[in-house]
C-alpha cells in the first residue's frame, strides 16, 4: 500500500484517523482500506446512528450491493441473530448471520428507505428478536470480542471508528466498486473519496492510533 499516496492527499495515520472521526460524528462517510495482502479493498462505511437513505443510495450506487450492518457480539446475541453457517470456511473467517429484514416500515425490503428501515430497526435502543425477519436485503455482521486486535478486518475497524466518535456501536459499511464492477484498488478508492469529500484511512492507521493514544499492547 502506497503510504505517500494516502500521507499526500489525507495526511499522516494520526490525522487520518481524527478526520474520519470527525466526519463519523457529523454524519458523513468514511473509506477504510485494508492491507494489500489481504482483501486489498476499500470499504465506503458509515454510521448506523446517522445513516440516511441518501447515503444508502449511494452506498447501493457505487458498491457492491451487499450493504452489511457491523454489530457487537453483545447486539448480534441480544438480536437473537445466529450465524449464517455453522462452520465458517470462508478466508478472512468473515462472521455473517442470518440476513434481516425489519418487520414493519417496509415493502419488499430491497429499496434504499426499506434496508435503512432495517437499519434502524436493528440498532433501535429497544429493538427487540421479534422486530426483524429472516431473512433479508440486510445483511449483519459480528465484530471479534477483542476487536481490531482480534481481527483486522473491517468489520472490526467500523465497530472501533463509531467508538472513537462516541457513537453507537454499530457501523453500515460495503465494498466499493468501479463501474465495471471490479473491486476499487487503493487509487481509486483515494480518486472516488476526494470526488466526494470523504476522509480514507486504513486498518494499520486505527491500530497505530489506538497503541498511540490508549497504550494497549499489540
Amino acid at each position: 500500500m502506497s503510504s505517500t499516496l494516502l500521507r499526500d492527499e489525507f495526511g499522516t495515520p494520526t490525522q487520518r484517523v481524527k478526520r474520519a472521526v470527525e466526519a463519523l460524528k457529523h454524519g458523513l462517510g468514511v473509506l477504510l482500506m485494508d492491507d494489500e495482502n489481504r482483501e486489498n479493498e476499500g470499504d465506503l462505511i458509515f454510521s448506523a446512528q446517522h445513516l440516511t437513505e441518501a447515503q444508502m443510495a449511494l452506498m447501493i450506487r457505487e458498491c457492491s450491493g451487499i450493504v452489511c450492518l457491523c454489530l457487537t457480539e453483545e447486539r448480534a446475541n441480544w438480536l437473537e441473530l445466529p450465524p449464517m453457517v455453522k462452520a465458517n470456511s470462508s478466508k478472512n473467517q468473515t462472521a455473517f448471520t442470518v440476513s434481516i429484514e425489519a418487520k414493519r416500515g417496509v415493502t419488499t425490503g430491497v429499496s434504499a428507505k426499506d434496508r435503512v428501515a432495517t437499519i434502524k430497526a436493528a440498532t433501535h435502543v429497544d429493538a427487540l428478536p421479534e422486530d426483524l425477519a429472516r431473512p433479508g436485503h440486510v445483511f449483519p455482521l459480528v465484530a471479534k470480542s477483542k476487536g481490531i486486535l482480534e481481527r483486522r478486518g473491517h468489520t472490526e475497524g467500523a465497530i472501533e471508528l463509531m467508538r472513537l466518535a462516541g457513537l453507537d456501536p454499530a457501523g453500515v459499511l460495503c465494498e466499493l466498486t468501479n463501474r465495471d464492477g471490479s473491486i476499487a484498488n487503493l487509487d481509486q478508492t483515494i480518486e472516488f473519496a476526494v470526488f466526494h469529500h470523504m476522509p480514507v484511512l486504513t486498518i494499520e492507521d486505527i491500530v497505530s492510533y489506538l497503541k498511540m493514544n490508549q497504550h494497549i499492547q499489540l
